[in-house]
């Protein structure tokens, strides 16, 4: 059977240092899953979206609110110290041991923790990962700070120097090389590179631009706080 489609993935765990029962927590009116959730539902080339969670909790959220729950998550892979990619492997397995499964082109990584993403912005991202030779599609923003020119490391003598040398002086920011910071608005994959390689960032790896007002990644209440005024000035609640 030739492989067709794409599954919106959402993993979202039941524990969170930074924000206590974060992916539950309403913002704006709703729990932050369902950002995501609703999201993924909108994107027209995501045909599923399913929740990857090992809190009932949550999986109960994510259903009333559309989401997919056919498996549940080991604890294991939800532990603080978890990383997510093993995660991100169970759920592709998991789907694949379903009765009457149907193979999937590619999946689509929607992070709870990005609620101003647009649906544009992950349709996006998979449309780069389907139109290309890449094994993965990463969001990025332009970052803040650049290593050549305003970010510096402490050396042992106790001066500090750029954390790159440029081969020729930098005297303005925008003169530098430009730099990316990743975000968590959205990732898209091919399930067997998800499976057979170590980290996302091992294959050839493509990725597209977001606006930094959509790239807002919830990990602080300060960043929940920032979310929750952004997203009602969105809503023209402000």
């Amino acid at each position: 059977m030739a492989a067709s489609g794409v599954i919106g993935l959402i993993f979202a765990r039941g524990g969170s240092k930074g924000v206590p029962r974060k992916n539950l927590r309403p913002l704006a009116g709703k729990p932050l899953l369902a950002w995501a959730i609703e999201c993924g539902l909108a994107c027209g080339l995501v045909d599923r979206v399913v929740v990857s969670t090992e809190d009932a909790e949550i999986a109960e959220v994510a259903r009333r609110w559309g989401a997919e729950t056919p498996f549940m998550r080991p604890a294991e892979l939800a532990a603080d110290d978890a990383p997510e990619w093993l995660a991100w492997r169970h759920a592709i397995t998991s789907l694949r041991a379903l009765p009457g499964y149907e193979p999937f082109t590619a999946m689509a990584s929607i992070p709870a923790t990005s609620p101003l993403r647009e649906p544009q912005d992950l349709a996006n991202c998979v449309q780069a990962l389907l139109t290309s030779d890449a094994d993965a599609v990463v969001t990025m923003r332009p970052a803040a700070r650049n290593p050549y020119f305003n970010q510096v490391v402490r050396q042992e003598d106790g001066l500090v120097r750029l954390v790159i040398p440029p081969q020729d002086a930098v005297v303005r920011r925008q003169d530098a090389p430009a730099i990316f910071d990743l975000t968590t608005v959205a990732y898209a994959a091919r399930p067997d590179f998800v499976l057979s390689a170590p980290n996302l960032m091992s294959g050839r790896v493509r990725a597209v631009e977001v606006p930094e007002e959509r790239a807002i990644d919830i990990d602080s209440e300060l960043d929940f706080y920032l979310a929750e005024c952004l997203m009602r000035r969105r809503l023209g609640e402000a």
